[in-house]
């Protein structure tokens, strides 16, 4: 087997797999990694990629089960060919490299890329039987975890004299009030990470089935706005001017009664706005200080300014305010921050 020509010695069980569908004399490209620990390896001129992950047993069988139940609902997961649980190995269909993200950075068309996105979610929302599968709630209590990683990982780094324990304390009575009106939102399949380099244009499908749908492992059930605003207040880019209002027009236009008012679901988008920004202010710097990515804090500018607009637009006052009188300076923090070490 090779690697672009140059001779790979590959473990066991990996060519064992790779030969039991056939493909032992695959020529391999192997893809650069992400934040995960999953590795992907292309069979050149193949169609297909062979996925390894054997560190997250559960996340590997969410990604297939997940996979499957997409491709039933007409959406495009990757489709699974083959897959060994227990050697954390699956040979899954390749989309190839069209990225949204790739695309963009090329010059495509911005507005149908993020048109066919809300159409997916659109198509996502209105199936009711999305919700038919195993996964976990995304309840209050699990975005209370999430907000704690502000208090564990943010707080530390800008005001290192705060007790940790008690900011995170307070901090958490006041979100979790906050975050009550989603207890009562209509439930749906969230993928988590409905971003545009999980997202690529499949230029040989129609419709939704158009748009090829990656990193879906991590999905729960809940509010169905968080992908919505996932998709339109991405932390790693800026949108042209007045696209977010016209895409969130065209699902509002499109999107069924069951789902809620349109002032229901604008409340639920901007309050996961404001929830998820606040968890991207705490992640970044542990990605630097826990797991060596220095990278990710270049976006800390961008989603401090988008986690003040979003607690504004959601009438966070409280939470505000809290912050205002606990970290001094907090709005501009980004400097200090990108100096961690």
């Amino acid at each position: 087997m090779n690697i672009l020509g140059a001779p790979l010695t590959l473990a066991p069980p990996i060519a064992t797999f790779l030969a039991r569908h056939g493909q032992s004399g695959a020529e391999l490209e192997l893809l650069p990694g992400d934040a995960s620990a999953r590795s992907y390896i292309r069979l050149v001129n193949v169609g297909n990629l062979l996925m390894e992950d054997r560190t997250d047993p559960a996340g590997f069988a969410a990604f297939i089960r997940l996979a499957r139940h997409l491709n039933s609902l007409g959406l495009s997961a990757p489709r699974v060919i083959g897959a060994e649980p227990a050697a954390g190995l699956a040979l899954i269909e390749d989309f190839g490299t069209a990225t949204y993200g790739t695309l963009l950075n090329d010059g495509y068309n911005e507005a149908a890329l993020y048109e066919l996105a809300i159409d997916v979610l659109v198509h996502l929302h209105s199936a009711q039987n999305a919700i038919s599968v195993t996964v976990p709630a995304y309840d209050t209590a699990t975005l209370l975890e999430e907000i704690s990683i502000f208090s564990h990982w943010f707080v530390p780094g800008f005001a290192p004299e705060i007790n940790v324990a008690k900011f995170d304390e307070r901090f958490c009575e006041v979100w979790k009030k906050a975050l009550m009106p989603l207890e009562e939102a209509p439930k749906a399949l969230v993928l988590r990470d409905f971003h545009i380099d999980n997202l690529m244009l499949l230029q040989d499908r129609a419709g939704v089935a158009a748009c090829g749908l990656l990193d879906f492992q991590d999905a729960v059930i809940g509010a169905a706005e968080y992908d919505l605003m996932s998709l339109l207040q991405d932390a790693r880019r800026d949108l042209a001017n007045g696209l977010e209002d016209a895409m969130l027009r065209r699902y509002l236009n499109a999107i069924p009664a069951f789902c809620g008012t349109e002032d229901a679901i604008m409340q639920r988008y901007y309050l996961l706005a404001a929830q998820r920004h606040t968890r991207l202010v705490g992640l970044f710097p542990r990605l630097k200080l826990r797991d060596g990515k220095a990278n990710y804090l270049k976006f800390m500018p961008r989603v401090l300014r988008q986690m003040q607009t979003a607690l504004r637009m959601a009438k966070l006052s409280e939470i505000c305010d809290f912050l205002d009188d606990t970290l001094r300076g907090w709005r501009d923090a980004a400097p200090a921050m990108s100096k961690l070490s």
